[in-house]
């Protein structure tokens, strides 16, 4: 009996080839590693120096080789350029996260991660992490360098705190914000020769809390030259900060303003009183522009203001299309209880270590619910009754998280039910669960009808 040729054994789909025009790159701070498919040119590997003209060459080189996607990992701020350039050549760009390709341990150069990124790329094996559109993402960098010129103005009034203190001008002692209106007056004042404290204590504001006798008692201090020398130039930076803020302001609201609209519509009357605006808001209307771009209102979540909602904006974009739920959503943003499970037993459920913005973002949202009198303040304090502020507050940036995907890809409105509402909610669903309980058990759960006290 002849034997029959056995049949070609087909790879299951994942060990497919999948991606047959695929190439990595290696990113480096002074020269990029790529590596393409075996057979397209002499060399399968090159490198090539990070010069613009360079990246030409690069570029050129992968369509002689004919690729048409690539692969790299984010390392720090070198694979910008490179991204941009080759997404604008036509090549479809993934960004990769460099804890998701690590290799096996052993032996590692720049050739070998470059090879073995195109290798996972060929059977399809990685997955794009995620970037905003090219408008959400100018827009993104814009509110990026705005934080970071508010840290740094931050800084210099640290500086002005300390020349103060060191003159023992305890002046941050008797009012709530040195760069005030009463403050900053004062200072100036101080800068400008004024030594006098009873003099000094009448450019108090009316809305102080100090008396004008307390604060010229801050006032009594040693004015030495070189401490007056440190504060003055603390002034003069600190000016010069919040003047670029108000340049980045500027182009903040024209280039948001250049959005597609999706209504012309103004947003609704807020439900919830507005607290007035503090330092470091966004001082033109930022909600009704972000009204107007999204068509839902987030400023009515309870934590969340026009500033944090457009830094949420700015990080996430506006198609919510991009994780498939709200659990996914939560998972990327790092809020979700972590699965370290092993041998069938929980070792953590810590949440995994993020430096996602928007979840930082959510968290300061959540930290100022505390004495809400709403839905969202009544569910963060019955968390931090059971399990303490910290994971309160990320149990509460979870939910505010799955509201904000929500609002995003429904287009629907949020109405806060209020606290009694919840508190009422909570009740039953904790009666109801005692019931099932008591039955199972064999028992009857039966109320008791108080009477009421005779005074």
């Amino acid at each position: 009996m002849s034997q029959q040729a056995a049949a070609p054994l087909s790879l299951p789909p994942h060990l497919q080839h999948l991606n047959l025009n695929a190439a990595a790159i290696d990113i480096g701070s002074t020269s990029h590693f790529v590596a393409v498919p075996e057979g397209r040119d002499t060399v399968s590997v090159r490198e090539f120096a990070a010069f613009t003209a360079d990246l030409h060459c690069l570029a050129d080189w992968l369509t002689n080789c004919g690729v048409d996607t690539v692969v790299m990992e984010s390392t720090g701020v070198y694979w910008i350029p490179v991204f941009e350039l080759l997404e604008a050549r036509g090549f479809q760009v993934l960004l990769v996260d460099a804890r998701h390709v690590k290799n096996v341990s052993g032996r590692k150069s720049d050739v070998l991660d470059c090879q073995w990124l195109q290798q996972l790329h060929t059977y399809g094996l990685l997955r794009a992490a995620f970037r905003p559109t090219e408008q959400i993402v100018v827009l993104r960098s814009y509110l990026r360098q705005r934080a970071m010129l508010i840290q740094y103005a931050a800084r210099h009034i640290q500086h002005m705190q300390k020349a103060l203190q060191q003159m023992n001008l305890l002046l941050h002692h008797v009012v709530a914000d040195i760069t005030g209106l009463t403050g900053m007056t004062i200072i100036r004042a101080i800068l400008a020769g004024e030594r006098d404290p009873q003099v000094l204590a009448q450019a108090r504001d009316r809305r102080c809390k100090s008396s004008e006798a307390v604060i010229a008692k801050s006032l009594e201090g040693s004015y030495r030259e070189d401490h007056l020398f440190a504060l003055a130039q603390a002034v003069s930076l600190f000016d010069t900060y919040q003047a670029q803020i108000a340049a980045c302001d500027e182009h903040i609201e024209l280039y948001i303003s250049s959005f597609e609209h999706v209504t012309e519509e103004c947003p609704p009357a807020a439900a919830k009183k507005r607290r007035a605006p503090r330092r470091n808001q966004l001082p033109f209307d930022a909600r009704t522009h972000l009204y107007q771009m999204t068509g839902v209102d987030l400023t009515r979540l309870d934590g969340i203001e026009a500033t944090m909602a457009t830094t949420l904006l700015s990080e996430l974009g506006i198609d919510m299309t991009r994780w498939p739920s709200a659990k996914h959503f939560a998972s990327w943003l790092g809020l979700c209880p972590g699965t370290k499970v092993s041998g069938g037993r929980r070792l953590s459920s810590k949440t995994k270590p993020s430096a996602n913005r928007a979840a930082a973002a959510l968290r300061m949202a959540a930290s100022t619910l505390y004495h809400s009198q709403s839905a969202l303040g009544a569910f963060h304090r019955r968390m931090a009754t059971r399990l303490g502020k910290a994971q309160a507050v990320t149990a509460t940036a979870h939910k505010l998280a799955r509201l904000v995907y929500s609002l995003l890809k429904n287009g629907s409105a949020y109405v806060d039910a209020g606290q009694d509402v919840y508190e009422r909610q909570y009740k039953e669903r904790a009666v109801r669960n005692l019931g099932h309980r008591a039955k199972a058990l064999g028992f009857e759960l039966v109320p008791i009808l108080l009477e009421p006290e005779v005074t």
